[in-house]
């Protein structure tokens, strides 16, 4: 049996993958981190010396690791589309930003010219990103399994279209991350235990290794729902009136939105008021 192993180095490894995916070779993808945190204390860096280090521990961990599956194509021009959307809403902010900039250009009489190319700029990145998220919507309406995952998704209080559009490609439709803890985990809202000893103790933390635009999404699906009359707001008031720390407690909503979104796939049922875990 061949194993062929990579880093994930995102859009470049689109033509491999297509031709591994015509082969039975035992492929893997390898998070750079995990493989950056394996090697110890390492020396030195090329192709060819990254290339025997990632033989090596696919060598050595390949039974621990979950083995590649290729994309479906909905999935695949969904991170696509995903990414191209990220990259403008990006420059948007940054264009966004130096408005306040123009005001200190008064005096040289370039504020008003200046603000005229950037709400230019502005408007035609607004209507690029429309015409992605139409594209995307158009992706999922067209495919019936990731429609019924969409409409589930977005029934959950708080859980806007990004944050489903997310969901979606990040798990490859449900297939790849199945628990809710591994998500939780993945979008770094578990928090952990850090002791040594009997003289070492911090309160436990969330890991710095997480996807941190996922979990910035997932903030933005707290802050909402908070706002919101649901069971999940009334968690939220209730634990700050107790003195909790509002960010600790707005974790937790982060996992409680997590788990409701797994509970709605896996139960293949709609959120309801007063919804139970199963």
């Amino acid at each position: 049996m061949i194993y062929v192993a990579m880093e994930n180095t995102g859009r470049y490894n689109y033509n491999l993958n297509e031709t591994l995916n015509e082969f039975s070779f035992l492929v893997y993808v390898i998070n750079p981190t995990h493989l950056k945190k394996s090697l110890g204390l390492a020396r030195g860096k090329n192709d060819q010396i990254d290339a025997e280090r990632i033989a090596y521990f696919i060598k050595k961990n390949h039974m621990d690791l979950p083995q590649w599956k290729p994309d479906t194509l909905s999935v695949k021009q969904l991170k696509v589309l995903q990414s191209e959307r990220r990259y403008r809403v990006k420059i948007k902010t940054g264009l966004l930003n130096q408005r306040r900039d123009y005001k200190l250009m008064k005096s040289m009489g370039l504020d008003k010219e200046l603000l005229k190319l950037n709400k230019s700029m502005v408007e035609n990145i607004n209507k690029q990103i429309k015409a992605i998220e139409q594209k995307i919507d158009l992706i999922i309406e067209q495919d019936k399994a990731l429609q019924n995952q969409s409409k589930r998704l977005r029934s959950i209080p708080g859980v806007g279209k990004v944050l489903t559009w997310m969901m979606i490609s990040k798990t490859q439709s449900f297939t790849t991350i199945e628990t809710p803890r591994k998500m939780a985990c993945y979008a770094g809202v578990v928090p952990f235990e850090y002791q040594s000893g009997t003289s070492l103790r911090y309160k436990p933390k969330v890991s710095v290794f997480a996807d941190k635009e996922l979990k910035q999404v997932l903030h933005l699906a707290a802050m909402r729902v908070i706002q919101m009359e649901n069971e999940m707001s009334a968690y939220y008031h209730k634990k700050v009136t107790e003195g909790k720390n509002k960010m600790s407690v707005l974790n937790a909503i982060r996992n409680k939105i997590i788990h409701r979104i797994f509970a709605v796939i896996k139960n293949e049922t709609f959120y309801k008021k007063d919804f139970v875990l199963s």
